[in-house]
């Protein structure tokens, strides 16, 4: 059976448990391990990695990224993840589990900078990468053993330890035969994990597994099917596929053919980003405006920083609000010229969310861009209906150059806190 070393890259046909070379014990081995070539890496506790990168005392502690005692954590460590705290959840009950934790506000031009190493490393594996997130993007590592000598799953090895090694965080691999199964299987044993889902253990592997394995089969999705009868894989292998189409729709397709291992889309490069969107959802659905207001400052900073990074903009601001009973209401704008600008993105979902604001509990708020251009469309005409919008447009960009140049806390809004 094929076996990696992890820690000196070692690699050989026959199986071993320690390492000849170098005696580690973090050993892969897989009958499929030299064979396959569709990869997932996911950054581990990405924002709260890069901080104890940049401060080492807090290496042992528990680190929490998020607003104030108001606010929700965008990221926990895994130290706190063990006293239970998870993204998304109110800073005042993570707070509860962890009071010793350390917050921090974010800083998103580190995290860009981060994002930005760790791609020009994958970008030396292989020119099929396609980016997710800042933390998290597929590679498609075929044909390349023979340009670097060494089959993928070594250079995928070989990634994370440059990640660690030059960069200062880490990262979790998932080698599989498509992309759903790669993604799946790079969540399997993080952090610094190197999971592989073969072609041959496949049905195995899915049958007894729970349908939120899927991404996008949330709660209310959940729901549905669980009044089907489909709470697992092998639920949804007894289904006929006509069925399935005619019961769930488009959904039903996918199900039938994921529950199956079944992905025929391919890792692209050159796929076009459509749209730009950050969301939340609470632990507690809230109908506070006051926070409620804070959270759309915040995802409109999160989507505007990721607009910065790829050189966007765009023409049309959305606005996502899931109820407590699961029911959606989203509301969209077209702007009289295309922003990237945290600013102009607060301001029009904002003027959203003040059409259907007393509609709520909430338990899910959302800001989204689309209809995206290059950045140099954007922002170019000033606003005569508001004459501090160039002002304030201004104040932005200057606000970017001194957190780039002094850190994401050396400028802070006071609706950021809330």
């Amino acid at each position: 059976m094929p076996a990696l070393c992890r820690d000196c890259l070692h690699h050989e046909a026959d199986d071993f448990t320690r390492c000849p070379v170098c005696r580690s014990r973090r050993v892969i081995a897989h009958p499929e391990l030299f064979d396959l070539s569709i990869a997932h890496m996911d950054c581990d506790a990405f924002y709260a990695a890069v901080e104890k990168r940049d401060r080492p005392e807090l290496r042992d502690k528990p680190v929490i990224i998020g607003g104030g005692r108001r606010g929700v954590v965008s990221t926990a460590c895994y130290v706190a993840r063990i006293r239970g705290v998870k993204s998304a959840m109110p800073m005042f009950k993570a707070l509860k589990l962890c009071p010793e934790a350390v917050v921090l506000k974010p800083r998103f031009d580190a995290y860009l900078e981060a994002s930005r190493q760790v791609r020009a490393l994958m970008d030396d594996l292989t020119p099929t990468v396609e980016p997710l997130s800042l933390d998290e993007a597929f590679m498609d590592l075929t044909g390349t053993a023979r340009l670097h000598g060494s089959p993928p799953a070594a250079m995928l090895a070989g990634l994370v330890k440059r990640m660690a090694e030059e960069i200062g965080i880490t990262g979790s691999i998932g080698l599989s035969h498509n992309k759903f199964l790669a993604k799946v299987a790079s969540d399997l044993d993080k952090p610094r994990g190197f999971s592989v889902i073969g072609e041959a253990e496949t049905a195995a592997f899915l049958a007894p597994k729970s349908v939120r394995l899927i991404w996008g089969i949330g709660p209310s999705a959940q729901e549905s099917l669980e009044k089907a009868g489909i709470r697992t894989m092998a639920d949804l292998l007894r289904w006929d596929r006509r069925d399935l189409h005619a019961r769930f729709g488009g959904m039903g397709e996918r199900l039938w053919h994921l529950a199956r291992g079944q992905d025929y889309r391919r890792v692209s490069a050159r796929n076009p980003v459509k749209s730009l969107s950050n969301e939340t959802t609470f632990g507690e659905d809230t109908a506070d405006p006051d926070l409620l207001d804070g959270h759309i400052w915040r995802l409109a900073e999160h989507v505007a920083a990721r607009a910065k990074a790829k050189d966007l903009a765009g023409r049309v601001v959305m606005l996502k609000l899931k109820r407590a009973d699961h029911s959606l209401l989203s509301r969209r704008i077209s702007l009289p010229q295309p922003t990237q600008l945290a600013d102009g993105l607060y301001r029009a979902a904002r003027a959203l969310f003040d059409q259907v604001g007393d509609e709520g509990p909430y338990r899910l708020i959302g800001v989204g861009l689309s209809e995206l251009c290059e950045a140099a469309m954007a922002d170019r005409e000033a606003d005569l209906l508001d004459p501090e919008a160039a002002k304030r447009a201004e104040a932005e960009r200057a606000a970017d150059r001194i957190r780039e140049r002094f850190g994401e806390d050396a400028i802070l809004k006071g609706r950021a806190l809330r």
